[in-house]
């Protein structure tokens, strides 16, 4: 049975579930349940902190699971990411008191408090920087007030929380981040894990496109396919009414409104837009 491990609770739980759900994989029911199993399947969960995860698949103990990539580089384990998932998404910077610092060179022998201790470590010896690098397990925007730290590097996601702390960030970001499927670095591919990462592409895919359904007069079918190609080719129908027929095709969901303006625009009229649940192309 292929046992992968799935984030207990924070950012990544609820996208993670839904999505696990949508590639049609039975979830928990109750939050604090450790374990779910799905015999038809063939799959076992296990609900996991999320700093966790990447552990547990590089020793081999679990076949795969799912984490934010800063957990994983910052972990250190001997695990990879395998599909990026496109939920969230984070970005990793570095911040310090308004006015005091504006590029990576004036952390030089600061100190620098941080969750992720692993990610700004590798970060500052890549550049030649010398730090002491200060770990913290939470709340690292007020460990600068408190005189523990000259600078902080931490997740950002509006700043609100930065601003309140009277801090700003500067240079470049260090990582951008979102959840990720991880394996074992190096190690034969799980027996069942074909599947799974085929169901887990299938639910990228049909996030990423919508089914667009119009009726079109017959000689603007060329024109009208043009703008919906599809993956292989649309289905175009002919109906009742005489010289007119239905097109099908899936188009990319951040233009559909684009191009159902085109298709009106060429006479298309009973344009439908409707979401795809899973595709495998």
């Amino acid at each position: 049975m292929l046992k992968i491990a799935v984030p207990n609770k924070g950012a990544l739980a609820e996208a993670a579930a839904q999505m696990l759900l949508e590639a049609g994989y039975r979830q928990r029911r109750n939050a604090k349940d450790l374990v779910s199993i799905d015999p038809d399947n063939g799959v076992e969960f296990f609900y996991l902190r999320p700093r966790d995860i990447a552990i547990y698949v590089g020793e081999g103990t679990l076949d795969a699971g799912i984490t934010g990539r800063d957990l994983l580089m910052d972990s250190q384990a001997h695990a990879t990411e395998n599909i990026s998932l496109g939920f969230g998404a984070s970005t990793f910077r570095f911040a310090a008191p308004i006015g005091t610092m504006t590029s990576i060179d004036d952390l030089q022998g600061s100190r620098i408090a941080t969750s992720y201790e692993g990610i700004v470590g590798a970060y500052l010896a890549e550049r030649g920087i010398s730090a002491d690098v200060v770990r913290l397990d939470g709340a690292v925007e007020s460990s600068v007030r408190l005189g523990v730290a000259d600078a902080i590097a931490d997740v950002v996601e509006t700043g609100s929380t930065l601003r309140q702390a009277d801090l700003e960030v500067f240079g470049d970001p260090i990582l951008s981040s979102e959840g990720v499927l991880i394996t074992q670095k190096d190690a034969p591919e799980p027996e069942g894990f074909a599947v799974f990462k085929r169901r887990i592409d299938s639910v990228l895919v049909a996030r990423t496109y919508v089914m667009m359904d119009y009726d079109i007069r017959a000689e603007q079918v060329e024109r009208a396919v043009e703008l919906t190609p599809g993956i292989e080719s649309p289905t175009v129908s002919p109906l009742h009414r005489e010289g007119w027929v239905a097109v099908r095709s899936m188009v990319p969901r951040e233009t559909s409104q684009r191009i159902m303006d085109s298709l009106y625009g060429l006479g298309a009229r009973g344009i439908l837009v409707t979401d795809i649940l899973s595709c495998r192309i």
